[in-house]
């Protein structure tokens, strides 16, 4: 067996280390909460009814999303950004990138993407030697391209991506509605162990607090948990539903997307209700549910930047030598999908505007100029 193969399988075993940390700290939290807090410290019947049917409603919610974000495989791009076989071979071939990039401009002629490199050039993977779709970034722990890729998540062991990214957030929802109700339920036992500790130390201890029981360490231990991991994931669950709103991804935030008229970071952005459907779909029934209801397919987006007025995109353009220059760049057709039109409608819908139409609107502007004048 190859050294290098052995390596790979020590990474890979490695990897899922962290995710067996996270399971048995909420085994163990299952068992103290249940065990430990309900049948052997509450007395009252109806208070265990009420906790256990809570925690168990939460608890199921959030392995359930747990779980759907670790098994739910990265989505990839199709068939159809891989170059063919005489592509492939002739781009192999040339050492020259300006006729690599004139064959992989040749390529995506017909798909439907609009980013480019920072350098103006088509986005291409050598690794997995395809032509990268918009929001498409390849992940050098799972070694794929991941379409809309987010980050890779070490705790999860998986890519935060297009196929499980609804399930992530919801994870991140559950995790911290988890850790809110075991941390406030558990808060005034934990109040009246650490009573009975301190007055067990001092000697003065009356004879009708909570028994002195192993499960007092449960509790205690139980306390600090839920209130650490709920201050922890805060802030990361504050930072997604921003990301969400802006409907950027992670990777977007650092280094944003460039499109015809350069770099944008909102240039995904449809508004805030609209970027909040993009994730969990048309049916609100479904939102707060682990199933797939994303919108689109991955591999092509709505974006407000295509849908500029020729008009104004020709001014900036006069304004701007770097601009202009841009716009002579020929970009490939980009058809929209059912759900991107569902996306654009009640706004504004997808222009493409030849040249005849162009010259009709020049020169009914100038005539309305004209006559204004006059």
């Amino acid at each position: 067996m190859a050294p290098s193969h052995v390596l790979k399988c020590c990474q890979k075993v490695l990897a899922w280390v962290p995710v067996a940390f996270i399971a048995l700290v909420v085994a163990w939290s299952y068992y103290a909460y249940v065990v430990e807090l309900c049948v052997f410290t509450i007395s009252s019947t109806a208070e265990k009814v009420v906790y256990l049917v809570v925690f168990h409603l939460s608890f199921v919610m959030f392995v359930w999303s747990y779980g759907k974000t670790i098994f739910t495989p990265p989505a990839t791009p199709s068939n159809e950004f891989c170059l063919s076989k005489a592509d492939k071979e002739q781009y192999e071939k040339e050492e020259r990138p300006e006729s690599q990039q004139e064959i992989l401009r040749r390529a995506a002629k017909d798909l439907p993407i609009y980013t480019t490199t920072a350098s103006r050039a088509i986005r291409y993977c050598d690794r997995c030697q395809l032509i990268k779709p918009d929001r498409c970034h390849h992940c050098s722990a799972c070694d794929v391209c991941v379409l809309k890729m987010d980050h890779h998540c070490p705790w999860v062991n998986n890519c935060v991506g297009f196929s499980n990214y609804k399930f992530f957030l919801l994870f991140l929802m559950y995790s911290l509605l988890y850790c809110l109700f075991v941390a406030a339920t558990v808060l005034q036992y934990f109040i009246k162990f650490w009573t009975l500790c301190r007055r067990k130390a001092a000697e003065n201890c009356p004879k009708n607090e909570l028994p002195d029981t192993h499960a007092k360490f449960h509790v205690l231990f139980l306390f600090f948990v839920a209130a650490m991991f709920f201050i922890s994931i805060l802030s990361l669950f504050s930072y997604h539903c921003w990301l969400v709103g802006k409907n950027r991804s992670t990777i977007e935030t650092f280094r944003a997307p460039t499109f015809r008229n350069g770099p944008d970071k909102n240039g995904f952005s449809l508004g805030c209700s609209k970027n909040l459907r993009e994730v969990f779909g048309d049916e609100k029934k479904y939102w707060l549910l682990p199933i797939f209801t994303s919108l689109g397919d991955g591999c092509n987006f709505p974006t407000r930047l295509v849908i500029m007025d020729p008009e104004q995109f020709a001014v900036s353009s006069q304004n701007d030598p770097a601009k202009s220059s841009v716009a002579n760049q020929s970009f490939p057709a980009r058809p929209l999908s059912e759900s991107q039109n569902r996306l654009l409608s009640g706004d504004c819908q997808w222009v493409e505007t030849g040249p005849e139409e162009e010259n009709v609107k020049s020169g009914a502007k100038k005539h309305i100029i004209v006559s204004l004048e006059s």
